[in-house]
């Protein structure tokens, strides 16, 4: 990145995760930017930005995890703020876009919740969105602007890599993750194993089936969040009684919502692999089973890549 192209490039974040947004800046070598973000007396938000950002190139950090609307909200603005000011480009990243899980009517009288918050974020001043894990690809399909989806995968699968489980197998914990954990056996060289079960409602699980072969095998459950935990500690049970010798678990996105933490600390799950694409709670701090990685590298190459105009498929291995 030339003298010029970094002085053009400005990194600005919300109350969201800010520690994500200066390890970020950190890898490319940028200040963070300078905003006012806080509160009217009746919770509106109250925004500021204290820099010059006309004719640049912007990107704000912000995902849009708990408190979901708050966060969501502050990102909107943001954005609007930027677009008044005269910057050139605007690139909202997203290391986690909520509202995701309603995206289709499955169901009468239901919204598209993921298809309403593309269309505010167009709307408030986007250029292009740059996303991680969507929960489903076809979430890129209802922006009319440019997405950039980034995975997750060159950071976790090299994290279970250099771990060499002997005899893997990848497990997707329903049909609907059969493709995200095919690619992830497919660079683990691992075969692939399926949890067949049934969703009585939005929080309960009940399992029915594995398919595939897990006995004597070390089982690794790949999914896009984990929200509840019940889906991950379920699995485990089903798998472990189907005669696989140890199961752990990943998921770009650690929700854990709940008392999710503590399934999971009771839970037969070896390791719980996570990224920091959202704050880890206090709770899950204090987990000695969930491990956290950093996507803040990855995401910082993929700025500078749009930035830059360069490839960013560089990116997916």
């Amino acid at each position: 990145m030339t003298e010029k192209n970094r002085h053009n490039l400005k990194v600005f974040t919300g109350n969201a995760h800010p520690a994500l947004a200066r390890e970020i800046c950190e890898y490319l070598g940028v200040p963070l930017g300078q905003a006012s973000i806080g509160r009217f007396p009746d919770g509106e938000v109250r925004l500021q930005i204290l820099e010059n950002v006309r004719g640049a190139d912007v990107f704000v950090i912000q995902p849009t995890c708990r408190p979901v609307n708050d966060n969501l909200m502050e990102l909107l603005i943001l954005l609007d703020a930027f677009r008044r000011a005269s910057a050139e480009r605007i690139t909202p990243v997203i290391p986690y876009y909520g509202y995701a899980r309603q995206d289709r009517k499955d169901r009468p009288r239901v919204p598209i919740s993921a298809k309403l918050v593309a269309d505010l974020l167009t709307t408030a001043g986007s250029d292009r969105v740059l996303a991680l894990d969507l929960h489903a690809g076809q979430i890129q399909g209802y922006f009319n602007i440019p997405v950039d989806h980034l995975y997750s995968t060159p950071v976790t699968v090299e994290y279970f890599r250099r771990l060499r489980l002997k005899n893997l197998a990848v497990v997707a914990p329903d049909p609907g993750g059969v493709e995200r954990a095919r690619a992830f056996a497919k660079k683990m060289r691992a075969p692939l194993a399926i949890i067949d079960k049934r969703r009585e409602n939005e929080n309960v699980v009940e399992m029915f089936n594995v398919i595939g072969e897990v006995a004597g095998k070390t089982c690794l459950i790949v999914d896009d969040m984990i929200d509840t935990g019940g889906t991950m500690v379920r699995a485990a049970q089903a798998l472990l009684e189907k005669g696989a010798v140890k199961v752990y678990a990943c998921a770009t996105h650690g929700v854990f919502a709940g008392d999710s933490v503590t399934k999971i600390c009771d839970s037969p799950l070896e390791q719980v692999v996570t990224t920091n694409s959202v704050p880890l709670s206090i709770e899950g701090q204090k987990c000695a089973r969930i491990k956290v990685l950093s996507v803040a590298k990855l995401l910082a190459e993929a700025i500078r890549s749009i930035h830059d105009e360069t490839s960013v498929s560089r990116l997916f291995i």
